[in-house]
Parts: structure tokens; C-alpha cells; sequence
């Protein structure tokens, strides 16, 4: 007699073998959908602080987030109340399920949800529908395949990066920076609770169009976490009378016009990480409003704030605001505009490298005509004679043109070639009235110029991405030059309050009054002001001295409390008074026309760039020129009155080093050399 007891259960259990072949079959030939949804644009400052987002498609804001970077006790919340046992099941939870079926057959209608985080993220995902029940088998399909997939870290942070809170809220950091105005590491027992209830209605429950109904949600959640034991009853009190937020923060947009360059620039990038301090850009922001607010209505101010040590970028600030009026979307840290008198300490640098000059010699500041060009100085008043130290810190225009034509305008481009800047010509070459502010440039240039005169002739590019390398750029000026121009801009009258000789710095006021600057730097940081109209109207009376110095001073007392000292004086430096100059040296005379029949002046030995062995004195060998000869090493003299063409000069010391021989007209050559 066969027992039929066995039998049904092998039966029994071949069907439900069949049945779990059959349901793993179909969960593995499930379709998923795009698990990398895209998120905001981020830009970040040095440490990791958000300055600007971007929303993405539809204007939706969705933020990036993990669970590391959201405040524990709130996920501890979400789950206790969402799905208990979500780290227990493997997508769907039956108790859960089957407690929502009864409910719904006992009252006749939908009274709790059975879905588990897990079939959230899928309903989110596919932006299905729960209430019927083709989409309800959709979602447990999907969350079946997912925990097949992914880590339960993983579902969690989809969650988190998707869920809606409402209007174009998405994810639960674009919550908190909306709802409440910071990041969700750490969050209140009422803030957690809202955070938990928007979700599961967030239209109806939006606190800025329904807050009643938001906060009866919240308190809902308050209550049942009570009862569940995961907040206390002091904090459910708390949480009761906390009030609801009903208005949306503004996303920040700090650095908004950097932020949008970078990101033009870096069109796939999600995350820009900038060398800018967010406080120190705040701070700078505020002043720049500030700066302006008594001002022409239509004055625009820029700030731009670099470590000459690295090239990092600390602040740029391109407007007064991020807004229509004053023309605050144009950055006018990348306009190109008149430089004014901001370039002539590099006239100086480079006739003092040249051998044409040193700070103490006499120049004459009188009438001038150069073909036709014949530049005055702003207040119309020559001076007579004095030294090119107080001639630069005058700011006089007559004798850094008379500089400018000796050396030659195209060696005055080629330096800012050099330090990393190409101006803009109105005339396509360049002439004398380039030293005036006859070229094109921008407030950046202007930083980059003076981070390389702050670092000893050769500075670092600017860069504004942490991951950016730093890059050294080509020598300037020697380290002695630079360091005379620093000397003598110490010296120049701080405006009322500030210290003096803590900054070397220089203003400029461009033709007409359209520009007004101010930059300058101390042992660490260099620091650029641009004051003016963004569509360069003339602003009657404004002067660099005036409107720009006081920000430059003030920018620095927002960057650190006291100025990094300056550097001391080389080794190499010659700090002695006018007559105690080498004779071609105590007074600077024009260059005279090279005669046709002349040759000119060459160093050809050592030639540009040897490599030789260090030794107590150094073969030269000169060819053109007009005898006497001088020769400086390094900026200093060390042979003058020279009649031959092969001589010695004394030199020790090993490494790089620059040679210039200047012949009795004033013409020079230059090479640098390496001795080892």
C-alpha cells in the first residue's frame, strides 16, 4: 500500500523547488534601471566646505551624500521608523507586507505601507507608482535584484540621495541646506524627525506651504520613536515645540564667479575642490560690498588674494555682489583694463638688472619728447632732479618713460611674458606709453606680476584647484632687483591708520580716471585691488591712492592679524648712498642713438646659459660697444672703467648666476650662467 503522506510532501516540495527556481530566474532577468543618477555640481573650498552648487536637470537640486556624511542618529530614525528590519531582510519584508494587507481588508483601505527602504529606492529609481498592484510587484522585483547588487550601504545611500522633500528638493542634503541651512552631519531630534515624515508626503507636508501639516508629520514620528524607545521623552518635547522652518535657504554662492569659470573650464567634472578659503572669501565679499556702498551707483569693485609661495589662490572676489545691479555678473578680476601706473616697478626692476640704474641714482624729471610722445606727469610739475627711489614712489611719469625708451618696450612685454601674463595692445606693439598703462591687462595678471616680484624675481603660477601643480615660472627680475623694488614701495605713506613699512605696495590710476588700483605684498601674500565702472565710464576724482589702498589694507587685516615680515636685504645688494655708486651709475643719461657704423654691445663669453666650474675669477670677453665697460654681478657692480675686451673679474659662490656689462653710452648685455 503506497503511503500518500510522502508523497504529497515530495510534491510539496518540488513545487516550491520549482517556485524558488522560477523566482530566481525571474529577479536575475530583472532590467535595472541607471543606479548613477546625476547629481549637482559642487564646488568646494580648501577644506572640503561647500561654496557653490549647481541643480541639475529640471532644476532639481540633488546633492552627493553617503551615510558617513549624514548625523547617525538620524539614520537610526529613518530605519526604526521606515524599516526596522532593514539590515535583516533581503529586499521585501513579509511581516510587513502582509500586517499592510490585513489592515487594508479590515478598514478598507490603505492604512501603513508594507514597503521597505529597498522598494523605496526602486519606486524612486523608476519614479513608480505604490498604489497599484502591478507597480507594487514592480518594486519588490526590483528591490529583490538590488540587494542581489548592492550592499545594504549602498541602497541606503541611494536613498538618501533620492528622496524627495519637496518642491525640487532631492536627497537628504539638499534638505538640510534648504530646510535648514547647513549640512546633515548633526542634526536636531526635531530636525531628524522632519527629515523622517517629508518623504512619505512632500507636497502636502512642505513646511513653507503646509507647516501645520509638517509638524503634526513630525510629531507623528516624535511619538512613535517614543514609544519604540529611540528618543527620550524630554526629547519628544523638544522636538513638539520646536518650530518648523517656513522658508528655503538660499544655496550658498560663495566665489560664484570663480566657481563658474572653473566649471565652464572643467565641463565633466561634479566636484571642484578650489585653493579658496570660504571665511576669508565671506569676509572679502562683505567688504567688497562695503567699499562700494557710498560710492557711484554703477562702482564695481575686485579683490584677489594669492600666497606668493605656492600660487594658491586664497580669495577672488569679481563684483560686489552676485546680482544685476552694478554689473555684478561681469568678474572683473578677468576684465582687461588699463594697468595704469601698476608696471612701472618693473620698468625699475629691469633697468636696475640691466646695469642702467640702481635706487640711489639721479634721474632728471623734466620736459621730455621721444618722437613726438612727450608724457607729463599727472599733476603736471617736474621735480628736477633726484634719486629713482623717490621717483617710483612719486609715481613720476617722465623719468620711468626716460627708463622705458633706454631699455626698450619690447623687453618691458617680454618680462611679462616671462612672469606668465600676455597683455592686450590697443596698437598691436608696443610703445613707450606701455609703462603708463598704454596695454591691456587683468586684475589676475597684475597679482601674478607682483607674486613674482614678492618672491625674489621668480614666482609661482596662480592656480585656483587644489589638484592644479604648482608651476614655477620664468625669472623676472634677479633676486636683488625684486628686492630693491620691495625697499622702496615699504616707504610709501600707508593710508590713515595702518602701519607703515609692513606692505610694499603701488596704486595706479589709469587715463581718465577708469581705473583705480592697488597691490601689494608682505613676506607671504600678495593681495590686488581693482576699484572702477564695469563698462569703464570715467569715475570723476577716483584715484588708486585714494578709493583702492584703504581695501588692500583692510583685505590684509582680514587675511591674518599682523603682515609677515618682508625678506632681508641679499648678500649681493648694494645699500650704499648716491656718490658712493660706481661713477656710470650715480646718474642715469639717456641712451644716444647707436651710430649705423657702431656695432653693438655682446657679451660673447660666457655665453647665455654655460655651465661652468667655480673658481676664485671669471674670463669676459666683450665685443662692440664704447669703452669704458662696467660689469655687475648679480645686480652688483664689481669692475668698472674697463678699456679691453678680455679681462677677469672676481666672482665666487655657486649656483645660477647673471652677468650684465654696460658700455659708456648706457647700452648693455646680460647672460645668465650656472657655476658648480
Amino acid at each position: 500500500m503506497i503511503h500518500r503522506r510522502p508523497i504529497l510532501a515530495l510534491g510539496v516540495g518540488i513545487f516550491l523547488w520549482v517556485g524558488v527556481l522560477l523566482l530566481d530566474r525571474w529577479v536575475e532577468q530583472t532590467d535595472l534601471p541607471p543606479l548613477l543618477a546625476e547629481t549637482s555640481v559642487e564646488v568646494r573650498d580648501r577644506r572640503g566646505a561647500l561654496l557653490r552648487a549647481y541643480p541639475v536637470a529640471d532644476g532639481i537640486w540633488r546633492l552627493r551624500v553617503t551615510p558617513d556624511q549624514v548625523d547617525p542618529r538620524f539614520l537610526q530614525m529613518l530605519i526604526r521608523y521606515e524599516d526596522k528590519r532593514f539590515y535583516e531582510h533581503s529586499g521585501i519584508d513579509p511581516r510587513a507586507l502582509m500586517r499592510a494587507a490585513a489592515q487594508a481588508v479590515w478598514n478598507r483601505r490603505a492604512v501603513s505601507g508594507g514597503s521597505t527602504l529597498t522598494m523605496q529606492v526602486a519606486r524612486l529609481l523608476e519614479d513608480g507608482t505604490t498604489g497599484r498592484w502591478p507597480g507594487k510587484l514592480r518594486q519588490i522585483r526590483l528591490a529583490l535584484a538590488l540587494e542581489r547588487h548592492l550592499t545594504k550601504d549602498e541602497i541606503l545611500t541611494l536613498y538618501l540621495t533620492h528622496a524627495p522633500y519637496g518642491g525640487n528638493l532631492e536627497g537628504v542634503r539638499a534638505a538640510t541646506r534648504a530646510w535648514f541651512g547647513k549640512e546633515p552631519r548633526r542634526l536636531t531630534p526635531a530636525q531628524s524627525a522632519l527629515l523622517v515624515a517629508l518623504p512619505q508626503s512632500p507636497e502636502t507636508r512642505r513646511p513653507d506651504r503646509a507647516p501645520d501639516r509638517a509638524e503634526a508629520a513630525r510629531n507623528r514620528v516624535a511619538t512613535r520613536l517614543r514609544h519604540a524607545g529611540l528618543i527620550s521623552a524630554e526629547e519628544q518635547a523638544e522636538v513638539h515645540q520646536a518650530k518648523i522652518p517656513t522658508r528655503q535657504h538660499p544655496f550658498p554662492q560663495i566665489a560664484a564667479h570663480l566657481a563658474d569659470r572653473v566649471t565652464r573650464h572643467n565641463p565633466t567634472a561634479r566636484h571642484l575642490d578650489l585653493t579658496v578659503d570660504r571665511d576669508l572669501q565671506q569676509s572679502l565679499e562683505r567688504l567688497a560690498a562695503a567699499a562700494v556702498r557710498d560710492q557711484d551707483p554703477q562702482m564695481s569693485v575686485a579683490i584677489l588674494v594669492a600666497d606668493h609661495h605656492s600660487g594658491a589662490v586664497l580669495a577672488s572676489v569679481g563684483a560686489p555682489a552676485y546680482r544685476a545691479d552694478r554689473a555684478g555678473f561681469v568678474d572683473m578680476t578677468q576684465a582687461y583694463r588699463s594697468p595704469g601706473s601698476t608696471l612701472k616697478p618693473l620698468v625699475y626692476g629691469l633697468a636696475f638688472d640691466r646695469g642702467l640704474a640702481h635706487p640711489e641714482t639721479l634721474i632728471h624729471d623734466g620736459p621730455v619728447e621721444f618722437d613726438g610722445y612727450a608724457p607729463q606727469n599727472f599733476d603736471g610739475v617736474f621735480r628736477g632732479d633726484l634719486r629713482l627711489r623717490a621717483a617710483l614712489q612719486q609715481s613720476l611719469n617722465t623719468p620711468v618713460v626716460r627708463l622705458t625708451q633706454a631699455l626698450g618696450p619690447a623687453r618691458l612685454m617680454d618680462v611679462m611674458r616671462r612672469g606668465g601674463v600676455a597683455g592686450q595692445l590697443p596698437a598691436g606693439r608696443a610703445g613707450l606709453a606701455v609703462a603708463l598703462g598704454g596695454v591691456g591687462l587683468r586684475l589676475s595678471d597684475l597679482v601674478q606680476l607682483y607674486a613674482g616680484i614678492a618672491a625674489g624675481g621668480q614666482g609661482m603660477h596662480l592656480r585656483y584647484l587644489q589638484d592644479a601643480p604648482e608651476t614655477a615660472g620664468a625669472r623676472m627680475l634677479s633676486p636683488v632687483s625684486a628686492w630693491y623694488l620691495g625697499d622702496i614701495l615699504r616707504d610709501l605713506p600707508p593710508p590713515p591708520g595702518a602701519q607703515p613699512r609692513q606692505l610694499a605696495y603701488k596704486t595706479g590710476t589709469s587715463y581718465g580716471h577708469r581705473d583705480a588700483w592697488a597691490i601689494g605684498w608682505d613676506g607671504d601674500h600678495v593681495i590686488g585691488v581693482w576699484m572702477g565702472r564695469a563698462d569703464g565710464t570715467p569715475v570723476p576724482g577716483a584715484f588708486g591712492g585714494d578709493l583702492a589702498a584703504p581695501v588692500l589694507f583692510q583685505s590684509f587685516g582680514r587675511l591674518k592679524p599682523q603682515f609677515a615680515p618682508l625678506p632681508a636685504a641679499p648678500a649681493a645688494a648694494l645699500t650704499v648712498t648716491t656718490d658712493a655708486l660706481p661713477r656710470p651709475l650715480q646718474r642715469f643719461e639717456d641712451r644716444a642713438p647707436v651710430r649705423q657704423k657702431a656695432e653693438a654691445l655682446q657679451l660673447l663669453f660666457p655665453p647665455d646659459g654655460a655651465n661652468l666650474v667655480a673658481s676664485d675669477a671669471l674670463t669676459l670677453k666683450i665685443q662692440g660697444g664704447e669703452a669704458p665697460f662696467m660689469v655687475l654681478h648679480n645686480g652688483t657692480p664689481v669692475r668698472s672703467r674697463i678699456h679691453r675686451r678680455a679681462f677677469e673679474i672676481p666672482i665666487t659662490g655657486q649656483g645660477f648666476s647673471q652677468l650684465v656689462v654696460v658700455d659708456r653710452l648706457g647700452n648693455s648685455d646680460r647672460v645668465d650662467i650656472r657655476l658648480h
